[in-house]
């Protein structure tokens, strides 16, 4: 499945980790709580396939499940990842990074890891432009050149995806956060992130939600500029 690590990388805990035990997390991380029907029908796999992997994911503390009141009967159950699946996510900066993060600023401070950040984020702005270019043209419309960049960002293990809002905004929705472990620890690595959205853009880009303040996903909401 791609976006998950290999079967050889974390997902290995779960016993080889089999291609619909990795749909399956995919799928909770990408949609949130659901139910076994409901991760069913979204996977097109068989009931008892899915119940039997679910189980195993459970039991691995990478899955939980809550019983959820539905009438008289049994009550049937949401499952949703646990905090321990965030390692089997794509990261493409891990201890190595945080490490580095902290030498810099035992040298220079925190001013000097922002301005590695800022240097970073003109680099990957030069990169991100020319991309979407290449992809949609240079007289793409905002909502073109959206989609582009949350394909970009797909593409480097965000699990991104583009959407329009009901004021007629556009959005981008990231949900995982691919340099989680850095960007605990160096706040300006968020920072960056916005600004380059708004720069490749040319838009007003606003975080709505943050996976470092505990939301399930980081959203940004994007509008054309104000003249």
């Amino acid at each position: 499945m791609p976006g998950l690590a290999s079967p050889d990388a974390p997902l290995s805990r779960v016993d080889g980790a089999t291609a619909t035990r990795q749909a399956i997390l995919v799928e909770l991380r990408r949609r949130g709580p659901s139910t076994l029907d409901g991760l069913t029908r979204a996977l097109g796999a068989t009931r008892g396939s899915v119940l039997q992997q679910l189980r195993a994911l459970d039991a691995a503390g990478l899955v939980a499940r809550t019983p959820e009141r539905h009438g008289v009967g049994r009550p049937r159950h949401r499952y949703d990842i646990t905090a321990d699946a965030q390692g089997l996510f794509p990261s493409n900066y891990d201890g190595l990074a945080v490490s580095l993060l902290t030498a810099i600023e035992s040298v220079g401070g925190a001013e000097l890891v922002d301005d590695i950040f800022r240097a970073r984020r003109r680099q990957l702005g030069d990169q991100v432009r020319e991309t979407i270019a290449t992809r949609v043209g240079p007289d793409a419309s905002l909502g073109e050149r959206v989609r582009a960049l949350a394909v970009i960002q797909d593409e480097q293990g965000y699990l991104s995806e583009d959407f329009v809002a009901a004021d007629g905004s556009f959005g981008l929705r990231e949900h995982n956060c691919a340099i989680f472990h850095a960007a605990r620890g160096a706040p300006a690595a968020c920072a960056a992130e916005l600004e380059l959205f708004r720069e490749v853009l040319g838009a007003d880009v606003v975080r709505e939600q943050h996976i470092l303040s505990g939301d399930r996903c980081c959203s940004y909401r994007i509008a054309a500029p104000q003249p």
